[in-house]
């Protein structure tokens, strides 16, 4: 979901973070890499800035200090559980 967030914002831009996200995985653990771009997810904060402050906050077992006030360029992200029902109206051509 973090890529699809990425790309739909930035675009190519937006790939490349991803890439950078992935390159975490240099370095940490998929499970420490997971739990950052989950936490990131539930915060709005989307952004490899982000991701990797939360996973470096994670392994030096440490309160993360993600203010999204200070960083501005992060939009905050609203994402909805979509309905059956309002698919099944874009099928028939009905409005949900």
């Amino acid at each position: 979901m973090l890529r699809r967030l990425l790309e739909a914002r930035l675009g190519k831009a937006g790939r490349r973070e991803w890439v950078q996200v992935l390159r975490l995985l240099e370095v940490f653990s998929l499970e420490e890499v997971q739990a950052g771009v989950a936490e990131a997810l539930r915060l709005g904060a989307i952004g490899f800035d982000a991701v990797k402050h939360l996973v470096l906050c994670r392994v030096e077992r440490r309160p993360p200090r993600l203010d999204l006030e200070v960083y501005p360029y992060l939009p905050r992200a609203q994402v909805t559980t979509t309905s059956a029902r309002a698919y099944l109206a874009l099928l028939s051509g009905d409005r949900p």
